[in-house]
């Protein structure tokens, strides 16, 4: 895809505020000069919003007001005039009921703070799982030239004597504890072993996923998402972002030139090789809806389907992100999809060429880590997508994190009508329960929960996993953390707050799952199930003003990225009327 760059010099739309000698221009001026600015930094060159996400209460990313500065210097050395703005900062650690209910939230600010301001572009600086997606859907309805930094993540946890990761092994070791494997003491040790540096998850969950489909759609620079967050090279790409985004506004390199329907297909194959996290599906299909690209579930189906997994990292292999980025990092992956005819070549990125030349060079230093494809962890990788009269409109399932003697089973439905009936009765040894059973979990969708939290990977029953029985399948409308793994059907949609057929299953119901046929079947005559539907009525908790109201009542389904229904689409960068 060929790209003609804009003629430069021209006026740009921080001129509108800052530009002439008006009673309004002077206004502007004046009092930005209070921080001691030099008048001729108002001179017409590029103004650019370091949209920063740091906050003290979104750990993975309490390093990135020091990574502004780096940013700031590549701005400044490329001849333009940085300037950082604090955003919405939608933290997985300490949100409640969840940061996907705020993801939204954040984007609908964001863009108003880019298209508001005298902004010519934009570094959107993120890391934790929710401020990547939200920033790009921002920067998308506005389409201005963007370009993505991540904080990089965290260093390798080491407990007695183990390589453990974050998210990953606290899923593994709360189960031990539970199994009778693990005292309590040990799990409380393990605490501070876990997370030992600024950064993100250093396992392949939602927070590294999404770093890497940054850079496969061509949002950040080559390499931007591996290098760990207190890497001296994770500064050095910093900086020369800051440089490159002054050069893409005097070029006019929108988001809307580098995310086309090629750059999404390529990243859901990269998706597929490193083994990504499931909440990348709702992430990247909100983003298409913004820049309004025709990009469904079943692309993820078709596009996924024959791509082996082949980076070994947790939850679905055994290294972190330190060896990934040793290894090579993402252009390896990249190199190999592009060898293997599964990469649009020619999808253009941030660096204003296109995407293999980037990487048709890149050398694989670890062949554990980034394995051939004859040594694939899975050889039939991505997101499988099943439909059927359970989840007419999809649900999805992360093949390499599944066990294979799981992916075609039928089994008894045990029923949960919420997140709190199943913690109330997960534990009694009274449950009717075995390995053989298939857990269900009701209204924890977009609008149930609400905002469809990372309780879809619902731990184990006690009497279940002292049998030694480490997976059994799970369906819900939730998702799950992209550090989880195990046999998960996630996002089954309708939801059963939106009336679903979920919503009416029962308890001894059998559920027919087979993965390479994308079916999902709840075993009841199609009559019975029309009068259950017919019946059905909402039970789940619903908010009478707020913003949680607002959401419950406009969130799209997770088959088309859960977003607001009223955000959906890019609204420009149109300046608007003056302020005074």
């Amino acid at each position: 895809m060929a790209f003609t760059p804009a003629k430069w010099p021209r006026r740009l739309r921080s001129q509108e505020w800052y530009g002439g000698t008006s009673r309004d221009s002077i206004y502007h001026r004046g009092w930005m000069r209070n921080q001691g600015y030099p008048e001729d930094l108002f001179d017409g060159r590029p103004i650019i919003g370091i949209l920063n996400t740091w906050s003290e209460l979104t750990p993975c990313n309490g390093h990135l007001n020091e990574l502004a500065e780096k940013v700031k210097a590549g701005i400044w050395e490329a001849g333009g005039f940085p300037v950082e703005v604090p955003v919405f900062s939608a933290s997985e650690n300490t949100f409640r009921p969840t940061a996907m209910m705020f993801r939204n939230l954040a984007a609908m600010s964001i863009e108003e703070q880019i298209r508001g301001q005298p902004m010519d572009g934009c570094v959107l600086m993120v890391g934790c799982d929710k401020t990547t997606p939200s920033l790009l859907m921002a920067a998308a309805s506005v389409d201005l030239p963007s370009i993505v930094v991540t904080g990089g993540p965290m260093l390798n946890g080491w407990f007695q004597g183990e390589r453990v990761g974050a998210g990953t092994h606290l899923w593994r070791f709360s189960e031990a504890v539970k199994a009778g494997e693990m005292t309590q003491e040990d799990f409380l040790e393990a605490e501070a072993a876990v997370t030992r540096s600024t950064g993100t998850c250093n396992t392949m969950g939602t927070a590294s996923s999404m770093a890497s489909m940054t850079e496969a759609l061509g949002m950040a620079l080559s390499g931007n998402a591996a290098i760990p967050a207190v890497d001296s090279r994770r500064r050095v790409m910093a900086q020369m972002s800051g440089r490159r985004i002054v050069q893409m506004v005097k070029d006019d390199l929108k988001p809307s030139d580098i995310l086309t329907k090629e750059a999404f297909e390529n990243a859901v194959r990269v998706n597929g090789a490193i083994g990504g996290s499931t909440n990348a599906v709702v992430h990247l299909l909100a983003i298409a809806g913004r820049i309004e690209v025709d990009f469904t579930l079943d692309d993820w189906d078709r596009c996924g389907r024959d791509v082996p997994t082949i980076v070994n990292l947790q939850p679905s292999g055994e290294y972190l992100m330190e060896e990934f980025f040793y290894a090579g990092g993402l252009p390896v992956v990249l190199r190999q999809l592009g060898q293997d005819g599964l990469l649009h070549k020619d999808a253009m990125t941030v660096s204003g060429g296109a995407i293999w030349d980037e990487v048709k060079d890149a050398k694989n230093w670890n062949e554990d880590v980034i394995r051939p494809v004859e040594r694939a962890l899975t050889v039939q990788g991505g997101i499988a997508v099943l439909k059927g009269n359970l989840a007419p409109k999809g649900s999805i399932l992360k093949p390499s994190a599944a066990s294979e003697h799981l992916l075609v089973h039928r089994g008894p439905a045990v029923v949960f009508e919420d997140i709190d009936d199943y913690k109330a009765r997960i534990n009694d040894d009274a449950l009717d329960v075995d390995e053989n059973s298939i857990l269900v979990l009701k209204n924890c969708g977009p609008k149930g929960y609400p905002g469809m939290a990372e309780v879809g990977n619902m731990g184990l029953p006690p009497k279940v996993l002292k049998k030694g029985v480490t997976d059994m399948i799970r369906i819900s409308d939730a998702r799950m953390s992209g550090t989880a793994y195990g046999t998960v059907i996630l996002h089954t949609a309708p939801e059963a707050a939106a009336g679903g057929p979920l919503a009416v299953v029962k308890t001894g119901d059998m559920i027919e799952v087979d993965v390479p046929a994308r079916r999902l079947h709840l075993d009841i005559p199609d009559d019975e199930l029309a009068a259950r539907l017919a019946d059905w009525a909402p039970h789940h908790e619903r908010a009478t003003s707020g913003y949680a109201w607002l959401h419950q009542e406009h969130v799209e389904g997770a088959d088309t990225g859960a977003d607001l229904t009223f955000l959906k689409g890019c609204r420009g960068n149109a300046v608007g009327k003056d302020s005074h």
